[in-house]
């Protein structure tokens, strides 16, 4: 069981925070990593995306949801908040906030989702040698990276721009809040395209590159390394969580591997959100990243490489409300549309590309629309094209995995469609085990927690999660690489030549 009544919660107990891009929770797990049953909230988030392309929140009402959560989660455990012996957490990355002097925040909270970086990436792949750029650092020079984000940050918001002494993450804005104090893991710092992933120190380079000082980053730590002794006005708050050791943000993507036991080569982590991801684990150093691909940090020691896609859930979304369709419609088009049949060829890019191509200028295209074309055609080639897409990444990490590899699942939109999932089985041509549970990401916060405190795993280990297996149809997945095949050529022809 991933999920155990209070009654059999063993301690120690940790309180993991979660805080994505659709909403903010926090739940209380025991020494085995299970979720404990009614120790569990969560608080909906919505972070607009404008015409513009700018994608943003105010950073104290997400502290506010941040902090209703963690009120409700005590509250309900009663005098058993007592056993809470650790605060962990993740987050969305690529997340970033100027503060002043004093911490207050001068600007909003961007997200990765932010594009209206577009021109200041194409400038820094003009000025930058982006091959060696990702040697170094693991990432790109894409708008999602905090690079562009800053140069455009210094174009558009230029008063904010130079009133801003620091700039942060949203956990390093918690952690200040709470303690009074900056840091910020190096799984955190990996996804902002600033840290060195051979020294595990900022990349003064790129700092420069990005019309920053190194002083205005916060000061970075494994995520091992824990604060303790709360503010007065906390530690009256949450008496419990007074003393006990709170560690730093990991980037959920890591935490979800985590979560997740795909710890090794010999598993992979599949997540669908509002985007889609695929990453591995590596332990010790990655000489070679693979062309595409990113290479963030669990922590010092573990390497995270996949590829993320902003494709994913958002597009489901875009189908439902531009074609009228229905959760249960889209269901029945996935189990009954012969794959290709339509006899469409969809770039699915509605938000833009990273993975693998990191061309953030990128937009969707549809080839070979007809006057027979209808809503129920669009829906399942777009539905395809984005499990396209993922199965793109998963050719390029294969080399990295062990040839028997599995592959598991998990995040609210497969969660949602267990037919998206068999889809996915079927282009990867590959069993993909569906993990029975949404709070993966938190699950694995806690477990890094656990394993900093010296928890010893008990002799069965951390308790696996329940998982449904789906197994590829082979005939569909014939099909299914011949419209691959006719993807790639498409975006070939519309897609590589732009900037980024």
């Amino acid at each position: 069981m991933a999920k155990v009544p209070p009654s059999h919660a063993a301690s120690p107990l940790v309180l993991a925070l979660d805080v994505g891009s659709s909403s903010a929770r926090a739940v209380a797990l025991d020494a085995r990593a299970r979720t404990i049953g009614g120790w569990e909230v969560r608080e909906p988030l919505n972070i607009p995306v404008t015409r513009e392309g700018g994608s943003e929140i105010d950073p104290d009402h997400l502290l506010h949801l941040i902090f209703s959560c963690v009120d409700k989660v005590v509250g309900a455990m009663g005098a058993r908040a007592a056993e809470i012996a650790a605060v962990a957490g993740c987050s969305f990355v690529g997340n970033l906030m100027g503060v002043d002097e004093t911490g207050k925040p001068v600007t909003t909270l961007t997200t990765y989702a932010d594009t209206r970086a577009s021109i200041e990436a194409e400038k820094l792949r003009a000025e930058l040698d982006e091959v060696e750029v990702h040697k170094r650092t693991g990432a790109f020079l894409h708008p999602s990276y905090h690079p562009a984000r800053l140069r455009m940050l210094a174009r558009t918001k230029s008063e904010a721009y130079s009133k801003a002494a620091r700039w942060i993450t949203i956990g390093e804005y918690l952690e200040w809040t709470l303690f009074g104090e900056y840091g910020v893991s190096h799984s955190v710092a990996s996804w902002s395209g600033l840290l060195n992933r051979h020294s595990l120190e900022w990349d003064e380079a790129m700092v420069a590159a990005s019309g920053i000082s190194l002083d205005q980053l916060g000061k970075l730590a494994d995520c091992s390394q824990s604060r303790t002794g709360l503010k007065p006005e906390f530690a009256a708050r949450w008496p419990g969580l007074a003393k006990v050791p709170w560690f730093p943000f990991v980037g959920d993507g890591a935490a979800a591997n985590v979560g997740s036991l795909a710890m090794d080569r010999d598993s992979v982590a599949l997540t669908m959100g509002t985007s889609s991801a695929m990453r591995v684990v590596l332990h010790g150093h990655v000489e070679q990243v693979p062309d595409g691909l990113f290479c963030y940090r669990v922590d010092g020691k573990r390497a995270l490489v996949g590829g993320a896609l902003n494709e994913g859930g958002n597009v489901v979304a875009w189908l439902r409300n531009t074609l009228g369709l229905d959760k249960a419609a889209i269901g029945r088009i996935l189990r009954e549309k012969t794959p290709g049949k339509h006899g469409l060829t969809v770039l699915p890019l509605l938000a833009g590309e990273r993975s693998p191509g990191w061309k953030g200028s990128a937009r969707g295209a549809v080839q070979g629309i007809g006057l027979s074309t209808g809503p129920e055609d669009l829906a399942a080639a777009f539905l395809e094209a984005v499990a396209y897409r993922i199965g793109l990444v998963h050719s390029l990490l294969a080399p990295l995995l062990d040839p028997e590899h599995m592959i598991i699942a998990g995040g609210g939109a497969l969660h949602a469609s267990k037919e998206m999932v068999r889809l996915v089985a079927d282009v990867l041509g590959r069993p993909v085990a569906l993990a029975e549970t949404d709070e993966v990401s938190a699950r694995g916060a806690a477990i890094l927690a656990l394993e900093a405190l010296g928890a010893a795993r008990e002799a069965e280990g951390w308790t696996t999660l329940p998982m449904e297996v789906f197994h590829p149809d082979k005939g569909r997945h014939q099909e299914h690489a011949q419209a691959m095949a006719r993807q790639q050529e498409l975006y070939g022809r519309l897609v590589s030549g732009l900037h980024s």
